[in-house]
């Protein structure tokens, strides 16, 4: 059981939460959302003992385990000596189980007997994701267990949390694959800086927040009219020039004033936003085209004869389950993995831009604003409206990389490729990290983008929106015209 009562906590003079109060009963499957930056992550490192509240009380029964976004220091890990020592320590599953496991979070092809320590980043974290699940705490914190998983993993994931018999508290943009398990949503307010408590399951949340929205939005717009009313009547007041003309004048300001103070905020997710680009620079038809293009490591082959034309202002999307060779591929195009076969021919007026999956380009002690105004080139106006359009406004430009969430990192380096004006763009993974709304504003802002795109993502609405116009199945090789039917049928981008 978890309440918190009255719980306040600040970094420096910006409160994350301030007197916020909740409860999650024994047995809960609660959903924790909220934008990035909103301070989920910063909650669990509350309730799991990382952090200390400010003010308030958080009264926690029971065992406690945290799985963070990313396994950065895991002294268990690093102690262990194989993967079967980390994940299942008291022997509390046969290899069999562990290995049926391990397969379900994509990491059925690895030797129980083999060090973890040599392992990519997101490997490690679902490591840490079973060892949670065989452990079995009283109370289990997730944050983003779906992250780089396929499709189909992504419902194994969920589909294994949804009988987890104990508490589970749950940050993932993939609840609805989970939503007639969840009993209980808490969503972070960034407003108000509460933690707002929605009984019931995600589904159930939304049309509740969307009524909230509503509201908000017509009180917002009523109270505007009221006070568009009050200023023309200070503008015809202008003629009055004697001194209770002159008092009234100044009292019907301050009114105003306050009034608009007091103007509840619009929510985020009602506000419009329009990101316009310009035309990118001009490219031959085919700005890129790979032939014959063959890769293994050792002895398994990753890449057989892949053959593409990618044509000038089209958009086309990767298919294919996690191992097929699509970040292989893409490496081999941007030229940081040398092909052991075929050939890669650019067009000469190429301007390419790239996002890569678990990729750092960012200097983590640079503030946003010195980033963008630096890569990009520009002055500080400019600057700052183009990162307010990306939910980057007011002091948080001054903010430094390393104090922003992974979405918010995400958010940050797409944005600034659309800025540098690339004639194409290569995308992997795109989405990891976003919530709901940075994948909207994400999404939008490609869908005007008129250059040529190559992208990759596990994300099915994401896809679905884009509309590629073609689509490179691996490991089958086989380049198709795109339809919502395709994505259907194989059921894993």
């Amino acid at each position: 059981m978890i309440k918190a009562i009255g719980i306040s906590y600040s970094y420096g003079e910006n409160f994350v939460f301030n007197n916020s109060s909740f409860t999650v009963a024994r047995n809960s499957k609660v959903g924790l959302v909220g934008p990035n930056g909103a301070g989920k992550t910063t909650l669990f490192k509350l309730l799991s003992g990382k952090e200390f509240v400010d003010k308030g009380k958080l009264i926690i029964e029971g065992h406690i385990e945290e799985v963070s976004q990313e396994i950065k220091e895991d002294i268990l890990l690093e102690k262990s000596t194989t993967i079967r020592e980390y994940t299942n320590p008291s022997r509390l599953k046969d290899d069999y189980e562990l290995k049926t496991m391990l397969a379900g979070l994509e990491l059925g092809k690895l030797d129980l007997n083999q060090s973890p320590l040599l392992l990519s980043g997101g490997q490690k974290t679902r490591l840490a994701i079973c060892r949670a699940l065989i452990a079995e705490p009283d109370i289990l914190l997730l944050d983003e267990p779906t992250n780089f998983l396929d499709i189909s993993g992504k419902r194994w994931v969920m589909n294994f949390l949804s009988k987890y018999p104990k508490t589970l508290i749950l940050v993932s943009h993939d609840l609805k694959l989970m939503d007639k398990y969840i009993d209980k949503v808490l969503a972070i307010n960034i407003q108000f800086r509460t933690i707002d408590e929605y009984t019931g399951n995600y589904s159930n949340y939304l049309k509740q927040k969307h009524e909230i929205e509503r509201i908000v939005l017509r009180k917002r717009e009523s109270e505007r009219k009221h006070i568009k009313h009050m200023e023309e009547g200070i503008l015809k007041m202008q003629r009055f020039t004697s001194k209770k003309g002159v008092r009234q004048r100044t009292l019907l300001k301050k009114r105003v004033r306050i009034l608009k103070e007091k103007l509840p905020p619009a929510p985020q997710e009602l506000k419009v936003f329009k990101i316009k680009f310009p035309e990118p620079p001009w490219i031959g038809e085919i700005p890129i085209k790979a032939t014959d293009i063959c890769k293994k490591f050792g002895s398994k082959i990753v890449l057989d004869n892949v053959n593409l034309s990618l044509y000038r202002g089209e958009k086309l999307v990767l298919v294919g389950p996690n191992g097929a060779g699509k970040s292989t591929f893409i490496k081999i195009l941007l030229g940081l993995v040398p092909a052991d076969d075929g050939e890669i021919i650019l067009d000469e007026k190429l301007l390419i831009g790239h996002y890569l999956q678990e990729s750092e380009s960012l200097d983590p002690q640079k503030t946003l604003l010195d980033t963008l105004m630096k890569t990009c080139n520009l002055g500080e106006t400019k600057v700052r409206s183009f990162l307010g359009r990306f939910m980057f406004a007011g002091n948080k430009v001054f903010q430094k990389i390393d104090t922003l969430s992974g979405g918010e990192k995400t958010r940050l380096s797409i944005a600034i490729l659309l800025l540098q004006n690339f004639n194409f763009l290569i995308l992997d993974e795109p989405t990891t990290y976003l919530d709901p709304l940075s994948q909207r504003i994400i999404l939008e802002s490609l869908k005007e983008y008129k250059g040529t795109m190559l992208i990759v993502s596990h994300t099915e609405e994401f896809i679905l929106e884009l509309k590629p116009q073609r689509a490179l199945f691996l490991p089958e090789h086989e380049t198709k015209i795109w339809s919502d039917e395709l994505l259907s049928n194989v059921g894993e981008v």
